[in-house]
């Protein structure tokens, strides 16, 4: 019998939230503490059929919806609140994707205004595997069909703004949010910056896998079965959410135009950089320069955002917050041997 403190969500329909900030806490949880939870897919999974198109049966603002939030015992303003990710498995045999007029990075939009016709509203409705490791893929248009490599993901997960601030769960920001980063997988910890007490952690719009940027405007939306670990970091709040896995550390910046996003993420990374390894602001801007990656998460979303990559082996001996990331790591591990549950994609 394992003494890991585990605790289960599943939300009811009318529980699901649209937002961050602003809610009551549905769960109250110790650092420390693994938590099981379901979460919906981008559509509330009213997109079932290839004949269901959003527009019709998808009512604004209930898009994009989020598990939560989650009350983490002891969080304040000016920690960090740490969620790894333990496991991230598909809940249903099939998930989708769509284009959208006006919506995706290479059409018009509200902010972007063109006169040539908007792109057509289509659903691709997609093959989920789970036993195969794979989803699979057939064109609407075409005859082609091709099987991909199941990688599953988040899109969603923050905390609650700072100032009382409610921000649509479709925003990233310095919260965290809708950043659609595919780093957000299985063995990842996310390091939030905590705004108000608890923190407030909400996690939504699962991904089957998703290419960097997003380009059309939504990846493979699934259902999820997620499995995090919590713990908090007193006093080292950073401005931004911040990730780390076995082979690097990342930063993040969400804003618009993109460069902005891009300058943010890369700040940051100098900036945690140099704290880690006790160099000179240049010295690490000129080790970032040379070592570092630079994916696009989404370009899409009411901001856009951007991950700056440095390898962990650039560290040497030094452990971002004393090692936290190991810690939960193990934890994880522990979990998925007891429950004789197997790694799904690269997690």
């Amino acid at each position: 019998m394992t003494d890991l403190e585990v605790v289960r969500f599943d939300p009811r329909p009318e529980q699901m939230r649209y937002a961050f900030g602003g809610g009551r806490p549905v769960l109250r949880v110790r650092p420390g503490t693994v938590i099981e939870l379901t979460t919906e897919d981008c559509f509330g999974g009213k997109v079932r059929e290839v004949t269901d198109l959003p527009s019709r049966v998808c009512v604004f603002p209930e898009l994009n919806p989020v598990t939560g939030p989650i009350h983490v015992e002891g969080a304040q303003p000016g920690d960090l609140l740490a969620v790894h990710f333990i496991d991230i498995r598909p809940r249903r045999d099939w998930a989708v994707s769509s284009t959208f007029p006006h919506f995706g990075a290479l059409t018009a939009t509200h902010t972007t205004a063109m006169l040539h016709p908007p792109l057509d509203e289509v659903v691709w409705r997609y093959d989920v595997d789970v036993e195969a490791g794979v989803v699979r893929y057939h064109a609407r248009r075409g005859d082609l069909s091709v099987e991909m490599p199941l990688d599953p993901m988040h899109g969603t997960v923050g905390v609650a703004p700072a100032g009382g601030e409610v921000v649509m769960s479709i925003t990233p920001s310095a919260h965290g949010g809708n950043m659609d980063t595919p780093e957000l997988r299985a063995g990842t910890t996310l390091y939030l910056p905590v705004n108000v007490a608890g923190g407030q952690l909400a996690i939504g719009d699962g991904h089957c896998r998703q290419g960097e940027g997003e380009v059309c405007g939504t990846a493979v939306e699934a259902a999820m079965d997620t499995v995090i670990v919590v713990d908090v970091i007193p006093g080292a709040a950073s401005g931004w959410p911040r990730l780390q896995n076995d082979e690097y550390l990342m930063t993040t910046g969400s804003a618009r135009p993109l460069e902005d996003a891009f300058r943010i993420s890369q700040h940051d990374l100098v900036v945690w950089t140099a704290e880690l390894l006790g160099l000179d602001p240049l010295d690490a801007l000129q080790l970032v320069s040379q070592t570092g990656l630079a994916p696009a998460a989404n370009v899409v979303d009411t901001n856009y955002t951007m991950v700056a990559k440095l390898p962990v082996t650039m560290l040497g001996a030094a452990q971002p917050y004393d090692g936290v990331h190991a810690r939960l790591r193990a934890t994880g591990r522990r979990y998925l041997d007891e429950a004789g549950l197997r790694p799904i994609g690269r997690g």
